[in-house]
Protein backbone atom coordinates (compact mmCIF):
# COMPACT_ATOMS: atom_id res chain seq x y z
CA UNK A 1 0.00 0.00 0.00
CA UNK A 2 1.28 3.49 -0.66
CA UNK A 3 0.13 6.57 0.62
CA UNK A 4 0.83 10.57 -1.30
CA UNK A 5 0.31 13.32 0.38
CA UNK A 6 0.49 16.55 -1.64
CA UNK A 7 1.67 19.92 -0.95
CA UNK A 8 2.08 23.24 -2.24
CA UNK A 9 -1.09 24.35 -3.82
CA UNK A 10 -2.63 27.97 -3.71
CA UNK A 11 -3.65 31.11 -5.37
CA UNK A 12 -1.24 32.55 -7.71
CA UNK A 13 -1.90 35.40 -10.39
CA UNK A 14 -1.73 34.82 -13.66
CA UNK A 15 2.00 34.55 -14.91
CA UNK A 16 3.09 33.35 -11.85
CA UNK A 17 5.03 30.34 -10.39
CA UNK A 18 3.62 27.60 -7.81
CA UNK A 19 5.72 24.48 -7.27
CA UNK A 20 3.98 20.98 -6.06
CA UNK A 21 5.29 18.45 -4.23
CA UNK A 22 4.11 14.57 -4.02
CA UNK A 23 5.59 12.13 -1.02
CA UNK A 24 4.99 8.92 -1.13
CA UNK A 25 5.01 6.71 2.13
CA UNK A 26 4.30 2.75 3.06
CA UNK A 27 5.14 -0.68 2.18
CA UNK A 28 6.50 -1.15 -1.48
CA UNK A 29 9.76 -1.78 -3.02
CA UNK A 30 9.76 0.53 -5.55
CA UNK A 31 7.65 2.63 -7.84
CA UNK A 32 7.70 3.18 -11.62
CA UNK A 33 5.57 5.96 -12.37
CA UNK A 34 4.77 8.97 -10.64
CA UNK A 35 3.37 12.02 -12.22
CA UNK A 36 0.44 14.96 -11.72
CA UNK A 37 -3.46 14.84 -13.04
CA UNK A 38 -5.81 17.43 -12.31
CA UNK A 39 -9.25 18.30 -12.53
CA UNK A 40 -11.20 21.32 -13.49
CA UNK A 41 -14.67 21.77 -12.26
CA UNK A 42 -16.86 20.30 -14.48
CA UNK A 43 -14.73 18.13 -16.56
CA UNK A 44 -12.91 15.07 -16.36
CA UNK A 45 -9.41 14.00 -14.74
CA UNK A 46 -6.39 14.81 -17.14
CA UNK A 47 -2.61 14.00 -17.69
CA UNK A 48 -0.53 16.78 -16.72
CA UNK A 49 2.36 14.90 -16.70
CA UNK A 50 4.52 12.09 -15.47
CA UNK A 51 7.82 10.45 -14.99
CA UNK A 52 9.23 6.78 -15.01
CA UNK A 53 12.41 5.24 -14.38
CA UNK A 54 14.83 5.52 -16.49
CA UNK A 55 14.03 9.08 -16.66
CA UNK A 56 11.05 9.08 -19.50
CA UNK A 57 8.52 12.11 -18.87
CA UNK A 58 5.17 12.38 -20.59
CA UNK A 59 3.93 16.49 -20.38
CA UNK A 60 0.23 17.29 -21.57
CA UNK A 61 0.41 19.54 -24.72
CA UNK A 62 -1.44 22.44 -23.27
CA UNK A 63 1.75 22.79 -20.20
CA UNK A 64 4.73 21.48 -22.65
CA UNK A 65 7.69 24.79 -22.00
CA UNK A 66 5.89 25.70 -18.66
CA UNK A 67 5.60 22.81 -16.10
CA UNK A 68 8.41 20.65 -15.58
CA UNK A 69 8.48 17.43 -13.66
CA UNK A 70 11.25 16.10 -11.55
CA UNK A 71 11.70 12.81 -9.01
CA UNK A 72 13.75 12.27 -6.45
CA UNK A 73 13.80 8.31 -6.15
CA UNK A 74 15.86 8.37 -2.74
CA UNK A 75 13.25 9.97 -1.28
CA UNK A 76 10.12 8.72 -3.08
CA UNK A 77 9.01 12.30 -4.38
CA UNK A 78 7.73 14.30 -6.91
CA UNK A 79 7.81 17.64 -7.47
CA UNK A 80 6.10 19.90 -10.64
CA UNK A 81 7.32 23.02 -11.10
CA UNK A 82 4.63 25.72 -12.61
CA UNK A 83 5.37 28.68 -14.41
CA UNK A 84 3.45 31.00 -16.20
CA UNK A 85 0.56 29.73 -15.21
CA UNK A 86 -3.14 30.57 -16.81
CA UNK A 87 -6.41 30.78 -15.65
CA UNK A 88 -6.91 27.75 -17.15
CA UNK A 89 -4.74 25.83 -15.04
CA UNK A 90 -6.99 26.32 -12.23
CA UNK A 91 -8.41 22.77 -10.94
CA UNK A 92 -7.20 20.19 -8.07
CA UNK A 93 -3.95 18.64 -8.67
CA UNK A 94 -3.38 15.32 -7.82
CA UNK A 95 -0.10 13.47 -7.40
CA UNK A 96 -0.45 9.69 -8.93
CA UNK A 97 1.80 6.83 -8.82
CA UNK A 98 2.12 3.05 -9.34
CA UNK A 99 2.91 0.98 -12.63
CA UNK A 100 0.74 3.21 -14.59
CA UNK A 101 -0.32 5.40 -16.45
CA UNK A 102 -1.75 5.96 -14.52
CA UNK A 103 -0.59 4.06 -10.98
CA UNK A 104 -2.69 2.29 -8.90
CA UNK A 105 -2.45 5.16 -5.83
CA UNK A 106 -3.68 8.54 -5.40
CA UNK A 107 -3.09 11.34 -3.45
CA UNK A 108 -5.98 13.59 -2.16
CA UNK A 109 -5.44 16.52 -3.82
CA UNK A 110 -4.17 19.86 -3.87
CA UNK A 111 -6.16 23.36 -5.16
CA UNK A 112 -4.44 25.48 -7.68
CA UNK A 113 -6.20 28.42 -8.67
CA UNK A 114 -4.62 30.89 -10.83
CA UNK A 115 -6.66 34.58 -10.75
CA UNK A 116 -5.93 38.06 -10.40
Amino acid sequence: QVQLVESGGGLVQPGGSLTLSCAASGTFVSINLMGWYRQAPGKQRELVAWTIRGGLRKYADSVKGRFTISRNYAKNTVSLQMNSLKPEDTAIYYCNAGSGPPGAWWGQGTQVTVSS
